[in-house]
């Protein structure tokens, strides 16, 4: 399934209809997100965890791929607001049966579902199921293949924000695995929009994208040398599932080379911080010192995930004004 255009993402007022990539969105739609997922992440921390914006509606989870902790923050986000949550479980589906996507799709809508989030092993998936869907339904992509990974890059964006405030001045470093990636993908773009000053791409060249200069960014194959003055690190799953033969000679190869210590951390900016959007493989990607250690905000990521996706469901419900004062 080939990848839509971007326009399919926004209403006839501009405002944010389905959430299906950060490509091509304007910096003032990604800054309003992180703007009322602000208002969001106070929640935990009240008496009262909920607020009833999405009271009535009904949120459907669509997970044809697994992921226990994305499913999950997005339910919990979903009854935050106040919405009705089905989690539809593909293993026992009629999708397994031969049942088509389309199919799958106007059975639910039968059941009144007001928003899909979708979760796929197929580049485009959300973008096909956003463009047949019926016209009062949102779609919130959770995942696609090597496509995508929205929520997770601004949840990013959102972590970066509140440690570092003004993304201006900021230099960015991912690295590992971002041929595979969809999280770096929506992370690229998403830093771009936002207006960083540097964003840079390290691994080796069996785990770079060829045409990762034309998505804006400075590739470097040498850990040392690109984390060289960052104010940030994202360091990237080695994702196994998705690689085509032999890319790497072996984990133990690749930590040696790639592996984030509290050494190479150094050469790094004194307050950088280091994230990883999960999860993490110990001792491949970073040594847990780093991992556990005073510059981590990985757990933070996690918990700043639910305001994100809070943020992105009120808004493609067109609630964002009001959840802006949440």
């Amino acid at each position: 399934m080939a990848a839509l255009g971007n326009n399919i993402q926004l209403d006839e007022q501009g405002r944010l209809k389905h959430f299906l990539t950060t490509e091509g969105l304007p910096k003032a739609l990604l800054t309003e997100i992180l703007d009322v997922a602000e208002s969001f992440a106070t929640l935990p921390g009240r008496p009262v965890k909920k607020v009833p914006l999405l009271r009535g509606r009904i949120i459907t989870n669509l997970f044809f791929e697994n992921s226990t902790r994305t499913r999950t923050t997005f339910e919990l986000a979903a009854k935050l607001l106040s919405a009705d949550v089905l989690n539809f479980n593909v293993s026992v589906s009629a999708t397994s049966k031969g049942e088509t996507l389309l199919d799958t799709l106007r059975n639910l809508e039968a059941m009144h579902s007001d928003m899909f989030v979708v979760r796929h092993a197929e580049s485009g998936a959300a973008h096909f199921i956003a463009k047949h869907a019926a016209p009062g339904v949102s779609v919130i992509n959770a995942g696609d293949g090597r496509h995508a990974h929205p929520t997770q890059a601004m949840l990013d964006m959102f972590t970066i924000r509140k440690h570092k405030g003004d993304f201006t001045p900021l230099r960015v470093a991912i690295v590992g695995d971002i041929l595979h990636s969809r999280v770096a993908r929506s992370q690229i773009h998403a830093l771009n929009t936002l207006g960083v000053t540097e964003v840079r791409a390290i691994g080796p060249r069996t785990l770079l994208p060829k045409e990762a200069r034309a998505l804006g960014v400075h590739v470097y194959h040498s850990l040392e040398d690109g984390v060289k003055d960052v104010d940030v690190v994202i360091m990237l799953r080695l994702q196994k599932e998705r690689m085509d033969g032999a890319l790497l000679p072996s984990e133990h190869e690749y930590f040696q080379l790639y592996g984030l210590t509290d050494e190479r951390l150094e050469n790094a900016k004194p307050d950088a911080i280091v994230m990883h959007p999960g999860p993490i493989n110990r001792g491949v990607e970073m040594d847990s010192v780093v991992a556990d250690g005073p510059r981590s905000v990985i757990l933070q990521q996690v918990s700043y995930g639910i305001a994100i996706r809070m943020a992105v469901m009120s808004m493609a419900m067109q609630t964002g004004e009001s959840g802006g004062k949440a």
